[in-house]
């Protein structure tokens, strides 16, 4: 499991981890599920496009992720939001298919691209795997403020002069890249467990933001890290192992979450209402 094939492995997936759990708080956060849902499988278009070329498959990954992201966040702004998405979509799906009746692709690769492997991902791919998730990161460092006004009180951001349409656009981007970094691991199809499952349980866990993004961080690293090792024992593929362990991080967090709740409000004083008690039971449903 520690041999020196498997040091790419180790590495990849950190990065990856870490990526999608930053990346995935603000998709729950923002209630943005469903285009970190799509972007994916667009970019699973693009690696079948570039396999068809004969070009890098990271290259392809990124080049649809970004149209994607673009697409969505264009339209969205000028019809409804979920439409566009869905649309984007099955045009993105139909592209996958057409690529994939051309190419002369092995079964092990395209199956790689859709359930993930980590053995896969070579080492002149590290570099540019690595550059992308800083990248990401940074971006997340740069718009983090008005990134999280948005997310959370969207109607005080714009009082403020945050433009909502552009902090969309750059965060839709953002999820591109981390898309790109995270599909030739995690594989198109189950990234979506990786960045919803820790980011959900972390948010169940505290409210406090930067602490929920270190956490998010952590419970994803821990899924990874687990998913090979029980890839590396039974030879099932790691993205299985990704999506049973991300959702038990979710139950536990969840599970944790109602007995947090069950043990303060038997803590509280019986006569306690009114505003107190309005109090408590917002920032109950805050941390729910």
């Amino acid at each position: 499991m520690f041999a020196s094939f498997m040091t790419n492995a180790w590495i990849s997936a950190t990065i990856v981890a870490i990526v999608a759990g930053v990346v995935g708080y603000f998709v729950v956060l923002r209630g943005s599920a469903f285009p970190a849902h799509a972007i994916p499988k667009g970019a699973f278009a693009g690696a079948a496009g570039a396999a068809l070329l004969g070009v890098s498959t990271l290259l392809g990954l990124a080049v649809f992720s970004v149209l994607g992201a673009l697409g969505i966040g264009y339209l969205g702004r000028r019809g409804r939001h979920d439409v566009v998405t869905a649309l984007a979509l099955v045009l993105m799906l139909a592209l996958g298919a057409a690529f994939l009746s051309r190419t002369v692709e092995y079964e092990a690769a395209i199956f790689s691209l859709l359930f993930g492997e980590v053995l896969g991902v070579s080492t002149n791919e590290l570099l540019p795997v690595a550059l992308m998730a800083v990248g990401c990161l940074a971006v997340v460092g740069i718009i983090f403020r008005p990134l999280m006004l948005s997310s959370i009180v969207p109607e005080i951001a714009e009082a403020r002069g945050v433009r909502a349409y552009w902090i969309e656009i750059c965060f839709l981007l953002v999820v591109a890249f981390a898309t790109a970094v995270t599909v030739p691991v995690v594989g198109a199809l189950l990234i979506f467990s990786l960045m919803m499952g820790p980011p959900a349980a972390a948010r169940s866990v505290t409210s406090r933001p930067l602490l929920a993004m270190v956490l998010s961080a952590a419970i994803a690293l821990l899924t990874v890290w687990l998913a090979i090792a029980a890839s590396y024992q039974t030879n099932w593929p790691i993205g299985f192992f990704v999506g049973v362990f991300g959702a038990a991080a979710y139950g536990l967090g969840r599970g944790y979450s109602a007995w947090r709740r069950g043990r303060s409000a038997a803590a509280r004083p019986g006569q306690l209402t009114g505003a107190s008690g309005d109090y408590h039971d917002r920032r109950e449903q805050v941390l729910d």
